[in-house]
């Protein structure tokens, strides 16, 4: 059966297992296939009723629960545009994607998120009862322009907003198409199955919970228990019940285990967990090997980004192996290095069915995306190895350029890392004069008492060459992090400028 839609996966899994579940709910209720399907019939004709159409954007305030599963899915039986956004955004942030997406309806998912339930309030939305829990919806509006709409897979079937508190929205459109590779992808690379059940901590209004997560569970026909929030305390205990594939992102794994390590747990026993996935960054081999030691399972290291649809590359390792690469291109995907320097880095460029259309709305963004040969060009940095895996150097826009040397965060991150009392590291540059950048480390520990900035300086200078050694290394219970557990680098100057400050000063 060729699809071109991706609600036409869960029409399949209707029929082969209606009675087996999909969902598991934030509150513990289960959801079977053949229920999803029907909550998603209901969705897809209240929606309509309601004035939603073709080429229509439904925005939706959410974190992870079954009734975003439902909407995204009754979006795409309209022909419609889901626009899932987290719903912890500030109003501002909010309000200036919300005027860029031009949606049709906007549904808040207030029975999971206090903050969904405050933005729903805010808009004079009205309660909306749904098979998949008590909602709030706003709208019509009746100044939407639907866009056109394709016959084929080439639909656009969601929109991800990539941008900060700053600049121009950015929405990356990604295609049915593009989200039937990823989630086939996803789920054929990691050998999933009918049997599997997907631990889904990671935010699915983000490609890599979306992709990895809901699509593939979706083909495979496992079950996925959803978490609106990351807990590492919540994670620890799911491990212990069933759980068999966990998709995560580095900080996610640094936390996890520092919560099983206070609660004296060195590894998991029960032998359920077959599969660990971690997102694009550099894996230290000492951590790499702890990690694999406390999971009892390889971990598996991937390179993507929104525009990707999450995959580009994947690793494919037995325990032990001590590859820290990112892995090798996924079937169907070219990668491809330009501007390589002399140390054999450039910048990674990509070509394949897993490349976003465009940014929504934005053709001059979407035209400087790509080369002539029709390459997304990712802006990350990398170099690839004798068998083809794909290393990654860090961002181009966070190179540092110190003393006329190229120093790459990842790098020195990975040193700090090593630490035993270091539980996540990030790295930034700061100009100090023209041309001239110093190096800033700021070190997340499980106890800011138990190691300074002396003892970690100390321990780096034994790893790095001098001119790759952090100016200064804040040490702090916390670092600023987004709802992916990803570090928000354009955050630490500002959450430790009185730390900075009292350095300087000394």
């Amino acid at each position: 059966m060729t699809m071109t839609r991706v609600h036409e996966v869960l029409d399949v899994q209707r029929g082969a297992r209606p009675d087996d579940p999909a969902l598991r709910d934030h509150d513990g209720t289960r959801v079977t296939f053949g229920a999803l399907a029907a909550a998603v019939d209901a969705l897809a004709a209240d929606l309509s009723a309601r004035g939603l159409g073709p080429g229509d954007r439904l925005l939706v305030l959410s974190e992870n629960a079954a009734a975003l599963v439902g909407l995204i899915l009754a979006a795409s039986r309209l022909d419609a545009v889901a626009v899932p956004i987290n719903a912890r955004m500030t109003e501002h942030e909010l309000a200036r994607i919300a005027a860029h997406a031009d949606p049709r309806l906007t549904v808040y998912l207030s029975n999971v998120s206090p903050q969904a339930a405050e933005h729903a309030a805010a808009a004079g939305a009205e309660p909306w009862a749904t098979p998949l829990g008590a909602l709030h919806l706003a709208g019509p509006r009746p100044q939407s322009v639907a866009d056109p709409v394709r016959a084929d897979a080439g639909q656009t079937a969601v929109i991800l907003y990539t941008t900060g508190t700053t600049g121009t929205p950015k929405g990356v459109m990604l295609s049915h198409a593009n989200l039937l590779f990823g989630g086939n992808s996803s789920a054929r690379m990691r050998e999933m199955t009918s049997a599997d059940v997907i631990l889904g901590v990671l935010p699915m209004t983000h490609v890599f919970g979306l992709t990895s997560m809901m699509v593939a569970g979706l083909v495979a026909g496992a079950e996925l228990r959803l978490s609106p929030r990351f807990s590492a305390a919540a994670v620890v205990a799911a491990l212990g019940e069933g759980v068999t594939v966990l998709p995560a992102v580095p900080q996610m794994h640094a936390l996890i285990m520092a919560e099983a390590t206070a609660r004296g747990i060195p590894r998991l026993e029960n032998g359920l967990l077959r599969y660990v996935s971690s997102g694009a960054a550099p894996l230290d081999p000492e951590w790499k090997r702890r990690a694999e030691a406390f999971y009892g399972t390889a971990l598996q290291n991937g390179y993507g980004l929104t525009e990707t649809t999450a995959g580009v590359t994947l690793t494919t390792n037995a325990p032990g192996v001590p590859d820290v690469s990112v892995g090798r291109p996924l079937p169907g995907v070219e990668v491809r290095l330009r501007n390589v320097g002399a140390d054999a880095v450039g910048e990674i460029i990509v070509r394949g069915p897993n490349i976003t259309p465009g940014y929504f709305r934005n053709a001059e963004a979407t035209a400087a995306a790509f080369d002539p040969d029709g390459f997304f060009c990712t802006g990350d940095l990398g170099r690839l190895d004798a068998d083809g895996n794909l290393h990654i150097a860090g961002r181009a826009r966070e190179l540092i350029i110190r003393g006329g040397f190229n120093v790459y965060p990842p790098e020195v991150e990975a040193a700090l890392n090593e630490h035993p009392a270091v539980v996540q590291t990030a790295v930034i540059g700061r100009t100090v004069e023209a041309g001239n950048e110093e190096v800033l480390a700021f070190c997340q520990v499980r106890d800011p008492a138990g190691v300074d900035e002396a003892q970690l300086r100390a321990f780096a200078a034994e790893r790095l060459s001098p001119y790759k050694l952090p100016s200064r290394i804040i040490v702090a219970a916390l670092l600023p992090a987004a709802p992916t557990g990803k570090i928000l680098k354009t955050r630490l100057v500002e959450t430790f400028a009185r730390e900075l400050a009292a350095g300087a000063a000394e």
